[in-house]
């Protein structure tokens, strides 16, 4: 007989406002602690140099983390121009210099090129395998690691600010699998000047903003007080760019069994109408819908030939959950 996992059946979204020089894996090992959770998982790594939205799934939320990974970003960056590092950011070893330090209008007038549908060369140290090993680690052991362009799209490419002649502050809203530290060494050469990524802050992932945010500090003061609940969103939160399909409690179980179930012509035909092209973890999800019965969240499922067939079920019942 296998060991129990220990923790809670707690389920649900926990939005953190992670801090400097923490990474992703240790950000979700403490907001597990915090609430005692059996499962967690975050959705889109950010860098222990960055600052900002990192979503933390607990419990059945950690089903729905493709939802959350292939939603759009917002980014607040700061390129600081004249070295290119290593890593391209302020941690790395400086490889490359430059004199140019390029002027408001400069800059403005090379971001179109870089809004789109582009191709990136992703950082020499970024968590992407090659031949079965990350980026980051052959880069390390000193092997000479070649990155192939991929295509990334980029809704906007803004500059905010130029405080001074070194810095340009930046905000980018972007697809799945962008690189920050690309943009700022490729802006750079564009601009005839080397460059990496001073400051960075994620603002915004899918549905997800700075509003929803807590800091690590304010979890464990509500952890204290036996308030951290409350700073959980409910499991579909990261699910409302798929339609939603009312179901019975009756239906509702039949989806938990792995059941499909008999779509009625009217709702047949409002999952169509709302059909769209969707990227869910590199697989067709224009057919996707989520079951609610009443306020919980039954399963996600695709729509196809006027049944419902359940794709991914959630055990909310017994959870302690929002």
């Amino acid at each position: 007989m296998g060991r129990r996992k220990k923790g809670l059946d707690i389920s649900g979204w926990l939005i953190l406002d992670k801090p400097m020089d923490m990474t992703s894996t240790q950000a979700v090992g403490a907001v597990r602690r915090l609430f005692d959770a059996k499962k967690a998982g975050h959705a889109g790594t950010l860098d222990p140099l960055a600052t900002g939205i990192l979503p933390i799934a607990l419990g059945e939320a950690t089903k729905t983390v493709p939802f959350a990974q292939d939603g759009d970003k917002l980014y607040r960056f700061t390129i600081k121009w004249g070295e290119r590092t290593d890593t391209l950011d302020r941690e790395g070893k400086v490889i490359a210099t430059s004199d140019v330090r390029p002027d408001r209008d400069a800059i403005e007038n090379a971001l179109p090129d870089f809004v789109g549908d582009i191709e990136q060369i992703p950082p020499k140290y970024s968590a992407i395998r090659i031949d079965g090993a990350r980026a980051y680690d052959l880069a390390r052991a000193g092997e000479e690691v070649e990155m192939v362009a991929r295509p990334v799209t980029v809704h906007s490419l803004t500059l905010m600010d130029a405080p001074e002649a070194d810095l340009a502050v930046f905000e980018m809203r972007c697809g799945k699998g962008t690189y920050v530290r690309s943009m700022a060494r490729d802006l750079a050469h564009k601009l005839g000047s080397e460059g990496h990524v001073a400051a960075l802050r994620r603002i915004e992932v899918g549905p997800f903003d700075e509003a929803d945010a807590v800091t690590l500090d304010e979890l464990t003061e509500m952890a204290h007080k036996g308030r951290a609940l409350e700073g959980l969103l409910p499991v579909e939160t990261a699910l409302d760019d798929i339609p939603a399909l009312a179901v019975t409690d009756e239906e509702a179980s039949f989806l938990k069994q792995g059941r499909p179930i008999v779509l009625l012509p009217r709702q047949a035909q409002e999952l169509r109408d709302q059909r769209r092209p969707r990227d869910i973890a590199g697989k067709d999800g224009s057919r996707m819908a989520l079951a609610m019965c009443g306020e919980t969240a039954a399963a996600i499922g695709e729509a196809r030939a006027g049944r419902f067939e359940p794709v991914r079920v959630f055990n909310l019942n017994n959870d302690t959950s929002v």
